[in-house]
């Protein structure tokens, strides 16, 4: 199961990490926002069956996320004034080690 939750834990970052690199402020927003809520509200799978659906799904959005980003790259558009440098630096742009962030002792 701790491999489970490193799997997920890796594929939360890889999926947040590649939604900031979307051009459009919009984009970019609904795309860390729907990251956030779907894992949010898997949280509580116990079933192995549906967190491996879950895995799955999430891995083919990340493809999804991964090519819209390519795409919104040729054809990008000029900044909104909403938007700022500071909004760009999320904490997660480290790569995260999962033998210090996941308890595998049980308690």
């Amino acid at each position: 199961m701790a491999s489970a939750k490193c799997l997920i834990l890796k594929l939360y970052k890889i999926m947040l990490r590649e939604s900031i690199k979307f051009e459009s402020y919009n984009h970019r927003m609904y795309a860390l926002r729907r990251i956030r809520d779907g894992f949010k509200e898997n949280k509580t799978l116990a079933d192995p069956g549906e967190i491996q659906k879950s895995i799955k799904r999430a891995e083919a959005n990340l493809e999804v996320i991964k090519r819209q980003v390519v795409i919104g790259k040729l054809y990008s558009a000029d900044k909104l004034v909403i938007e700022d440098e500071k909004e760009r630096n999320f904490p997660f742009q480290h790569k995260p080690n999962c033998s210090t962030t996941i308890n595998t002792s049980g308690t």
